[in-house]
This record gives C-alpha cells, sequence and structure tokens, in this order.
C-alpha cells in the first residue's frame, strides 16, 4: 500500500498522514494453504503457514471516539465514529480494519469507554492473489488494539473477532484459515487446523532442509470472496450435509462416498466428494510430512488440485496451465490455493529449478496469450507480532 512497505516506511508515513508519530507498529502475514480447501466452513482440516509477506499498522492515540484510518494505497483517508460503528457503516477497503473494532464489541469488549486511534496500514501481500490480504489486515488491526487497549483477548480469540469481522462486515462467508494462520503462524511451520474440534498444531515443514522452495504464481486473474461463486460452493455444501442428515460434512468420510453418490444429485455429490476427500489429503500430507518429508507429497498436491478443478469447479484455465507447467518442468507437486475462480496457485520445487519453472510458466502464458504471472518464492514465517 506504500512504495516501499517496512516498519520504519509505516511509521513515516502514519507522521506524515496525522503530524505526530505512532505509538507503536504491528504486523500480520498473508498465508498459503498448502492444503486443504473449502474445508475450513466445513468444520474439517486445513493446513496452512504464514508467509514472510505482510501487513503492517501503525496506531496512535486519539483523545476522542473517532477511529481514522490511512493507507498509502488507498485516496482518501476513512473515518467513522465509535458511537456509530456497525456493519452498515462501513464500506470499501475500512470495513476491514472498522470492522476489527465492531468484532471487539460483539465479542463482549466493552467500547462505549474507548478513545478513538489512529491507523495508518501499508502491505506488501499481493491483493487478490489467494494469499489472505484481507486476514493480514484484520490480524494486524486486532492485534493491535488488543495491546494498545490492553484488551487481554488470546490469540485464539482474535481469531473469532477476525472470522466476525470478514463475514459480517465485509461480507465474505470464509471460515478461519486465514486469520488462524496469520495470528498462530510460526517460521518452518504449518497450522494443522481442525476446526471442529477449535484445535490447531504446529507441524514442521523442513522445506530449507530439503532444499525446497515454495514457488506462488500469481495468475493475476482477479477474485473476490463476496461474489457468488465462495457462496454459492458453501451453500452447496450446506445442502449436501442437510440431504445427508449431518450438522457438517466433517461427519463423513470416505467409506461414506457410495452412500452419498446414492443419496445427493450429481453436482452436488461432486462438491461434497471434494470436501471429504480433502479433509484425508490433510491428514495423509501431514502423516506424510512426519515420515518422509516434503519430497514426498506431490500427488497429494496433484490429486488436491484434480478434486478442486473437476469437483468443485473453483479453477480457471490459468491456474491449470501454472500447475501443469510447473509439473511438467520440475515440480514436485502444485495445486491452485485460496478460495478460487482466480488467484494463485503454488508449487513445491527444488531450489536450483524456481528460475527455470518460472520461465516456463511465463512462456507458456505467453504462448495462450493470458496475462503475464507474477511468480515469486515465500517461507513459511512467523506469525502476527509487534515490530516497533
Amino acid at each position: 500500500m506504500i512504495a516501499i512497505p517496512s516498519v520504519a516506511a509505516t511509521a513515516a508515513s502514519f507522521e506524515q498522514h496525522y503530524g505526530y508519530p505512532p505509538h507503536g507498529v504491528w504486523s500480520a502475514p498473508g498465508r498459503v494453504n498448502l492444503i486443504g480447501e473449502h474445508t475450513d466452513y466445513n468444520q474439517g482440516l486445513v493446513f496452512p503457514f504464514a508467509i514472510e509477506r505482510r501487513t503492517w499498522c501503525a496506531v496512535g492515540h486519539r483523545e476522542d471516539r473517532i477511529l481514522r484510518a490511512a493507507s498509502g494505497a488507498m485516496p482518501d483517508a476513512a473515518e467513522v465514529s465509535l458511537d456509530e460503528l456497525g456493519p452498515e457503516q462501513l464500506q470499501g477497503w475500512s470495513a476491514y480494519v472498522f470492522g476489527v473494532v465492531w468484532a471487539l464489541g460483539q465479542h463482549g469488549v466493552d467500547l462505549s469507554g474507548r478513545p478513538g486511534v489512529d491507523l495508518e496500514l501499508a502491505s506488501d501481500v499481493p491483493l487478490g492473489a489467494g494469499l489472505s490480504s484481507s486476514a493480514a489486515i484484520e490480524c494486524a488491526v486486532a492485534l493491535a488494539l488488543n495491546d494498545e487497549w490492553e484488551l487481554g483477548l488470546t490469540r485464539e480469540q482474535l481469531v473469532s473477532v477476525c472470522q466476525l469481522a470478514e463475514n459480517k462486515a465485509v461480507g465474505a462467508p470464509t471460515g478461519n484459515m486465514d486469520q488462524s494462520a496469520s495470528l498462530l503462524g510460526q517460521a518452518d511451520h504449518g497450522v494443522l487446523l481442525d476446526v471442529r474440534a477449535g484445535s490447531s498444531e504446529l507441524v514442521p515443514l523442513h522445506f530449507a532442509d530439503e532444499d525446497l522452495a515454495l514457488l506462488v504464481m500469481d495468475t493475476r486473474v482477479s477474485h473476490a470472496h463476496a461474489d457468488g461463486g465462495y457462496g454459492a460452493r458453501r451453500a452447496s455444501c450446506e445442502r449436501g450435509a442437510a440431504q445427508m442428515g449431518v450438522t457438517s460434512l466433517r461427519e463423513l468420510g470416505p467409506d461414506d462416498l457410495p452412500r452419498i453418490a446414492a443419496t445427493l444429485d450429481e453436482e452436488t455429490f461432486r462438491r461434497v466428494r471434494h470436501i471429504v476427500t480433502e479433509n484425508q489429503r490433510v491428514a495423509d500430507t501431514v502423516a506424510t510430512l512426519r515420515a518422509s518429508g516434503p519430497r514426498a507429497i506431490g500427488d497429494l498436491l496433484a490429486a488436491s488440485h484434480a478434486s478442486m478443478r473437476d469437483d468443485f469447479e473453483i479453477s480457471v484455465p490459468e491456474l491449470d496451465l501454472a500447475v501443469a507447467t510447473a509439473v511438467a518442468n520440475g515440480a514436485i507437486g502444485a495445486r491452485m490455493t485460496g478460495g478460487g475462480f482466480g488467484g494463485a496457485a503454488i508449487a513445491l520445487v527444488p531450489h536450483n529449478l524456481v528460475d527455470a519453472i518460472g520461465d516456463a510458466v511465463h512462456e507458456a502464458f505467453a504462448d495462450r496469450h493470458f496475462t503475464q504471472p507474477n511468480i515469486f518464492t515465500v517461507v513459511p514465517s512467523q506469525g502476527a507480532r509487534r515490530d516497533a
């Protein structure tokens, strides 16, 4: 959102906007979901990790009840009173910021006596790439206010706050995967989330130990979770669960697939089959990492992409091309990541093939006259923190 995002640059931008230095600077990362797509809102298993690309949030004190938010990427600052805070007042990019404040109130924080704050946001998490730039904003703001207002909320509680902001203030019907990865992530680890159990576990990835890189191939096909495709898939899952007589698809396993096929219409069956098999792939990926290391998970990544392409139907030609080209040129495995309908694919690749695979994907996109992708590597990194 500003030219050179960093702690110092965000603090400087804050002072330029507001005329005084911030009291502190916090940050939260975007995330890559290694495997487990659309399973979170079905009470299932997901396995994301935090990345080094972050959103920074500088905070300053106010004496009145006004909340102000500014960003170098947005032409206008946003402002709202704590006395008039509600989802219906939140519009545009500032809904991600002020929605967190509203959600804190919904989670029992007494906002009646709180002073306002000035906020400055900066980020190098690509927008619309499926790397959860929205959760990075929400989690940076939530952690900053938790510290600044001395709320004493746990990180798990902040996950719920940020998910509520995303669902109700922004209007995107997502689960809690993104916020969990951003708030709970640690360097060189994935975060295994069991949504039904409400539990999380850090699992070592060992990418660097195995001389592997995680390549992100942002197709630059924009998507938005608040659009209809994501909501339609969620509605299909809810319909399938209801017709199968279960409260969530997590209650169904691979052994139930013949019965599911006999009960549901063909399209709903395919939607449900993706969720059921994807949950199993998450469990298998974690078990394989522990037993054999990351070089052994390629087939699971490939199966996940095929399921999203064919059963859940959330891929696009650009994503399919990026995945196929990466694998054909030496990637251990590849899949689309994120909510779908655009965004990014990921590939687990040997370090010495990063440039060659990137070049091959660029050439393949040029041959198909697709917009050139943005290709870069990410590193499993620390979650949200105070930086200054």
